[in-house]
């Protein structure tokens, strides 16, 4: 099921990944360059983007839950302090204060994602017409009824608002799943958010690996843990694998990990390899075949193959 094709001494230094962390706690994007000894490879570390959710109510509440999981960064708005909290969202930027004024403050960019979600029609139409006399975000959402949505856009344009752009309008917000509960609409919100995301997709640079994620708790756990730990990085991928190019891991002497590899018996194989680098100074390249009898042994039904370098941390 695997297959070791090359053991080299590279010497990932830990320095490395800490001056990629700090430029991504700067704002900015970063690349980190990886080799099997034969070639190179780059991966993108793309800096998050950002979703503002204009309205703190319930819904709200349950998309940051989700977005939070999906690498943006989340500005919460609201005039009420009781809901502008960061008891009920911990890990964004909070604004308190009316949204015409928190828009401006925000300075809306083309790359943004947006998110009304007030608590009523009139609180609506301040924020889609402060958002539209503005820079126009790349995603703008609005919550609300397929009735409303009409009577709404026609007095946008009443209102000199260019009709193509407003009708660029997510609304009603979400993707169409039949949600009822908040739950259920943040994630027909969450889905749209990751369809819309995925239209920006450019194609790789040649050796480009294509996820660009960044997985902030794994790259600082590599970058400062004191413990001898190796970094796995899926290098390419074929058939119907778990992962793609670019997915990262960490893992320890003891096994224990951050990220994924993809999981299950391809994931376990590519510990268990990491394991014996770990605390070497070496690296290795990993070939994990899903299609072949040993596969279908551990019912790996998925199938393809996968090539991973494993890297011990220095």
């Amino acid at each position: 099921m695997e297959r070791t094709k090359i053991e080299t001494v590279i010497y990932m230094k830990a320095t490395v990944l800490s001056e990629i962390l700090e430029k991504l706690n700067r704002g900015e994007s970063a690349e980190l360059i990886l080799s099997d000894g034969n070639q190179t490879y780059i991966r993108k570390l793309s800096k998050n983007d950002r979703l503002i959710l204009l309205g703190c109510g319930h819904v709200s509440v349950d998309v940051y839950r989700l977005a939070r999981t999906l690498d943006f960064d989340i500005v919460a708005v609201d005039d009420r302090p009781s809901f502008a909290s960061y008891e009920r969202f911990p890990d964004a930027r909070i604004i308190c204060d009316d949204f015409i004024s928190a828009i401006e403050k925000l300075n809306i960019t083309k790359n943004d994602y947006v998110c009304v979600l007030t608590r009523g029609h009139l609180w609506d139409m301040q924020c889609i017409r402060a958002v539209l006399s503005g820079t126009v975000p790349f995603y703008l959402g609005l919550i609300s009824s397929s009735k409303r949505v009409k009577g709404l856009f026609e007095i946008l344009e009443q209102e000199g608002f260019d009709r193509d752009v407003v009708n660029k309008i997510h609304a009603p917000i979400g993707l169409k799943i039949g949600a009822m509960t908040t739950a259920e609409i943040a994630v027909s919100i969450c889905a749209e958010l990751i369809q819309e995301r995925h239209k920006r997709y450019v194609k790789p640079r040649e050796n480009e690996l294509l996820q660009t994620n960044v997985n902030t708790e794994l790259l600082r756990y590599l970058a400062q843990s004191k413990e001898p730990r190796a970094m796995v990085t899926v290098l390419s991928s074929f058939g119907s694998t778990p992962a793609k190019s670019g997915s990262m891991m960490a893992v320890n002497s003891l096994g224990l990990v951050s990220g994924t590899v993809g999981g299950g018996c391809g994931e376990a194989s590519a510990i268990t390899k990491a394991r014996r680098i770990v605390g070497t100074g070496e690296s290795t390249i990993l070939t994990i075949d899903m299609d072949n009898e040993v596969a279908a042994d551990n019912d790996m039904v998925c199938g393809g193959s996968m090539t991973v370098l494993i890297e011990d941390i220095t």
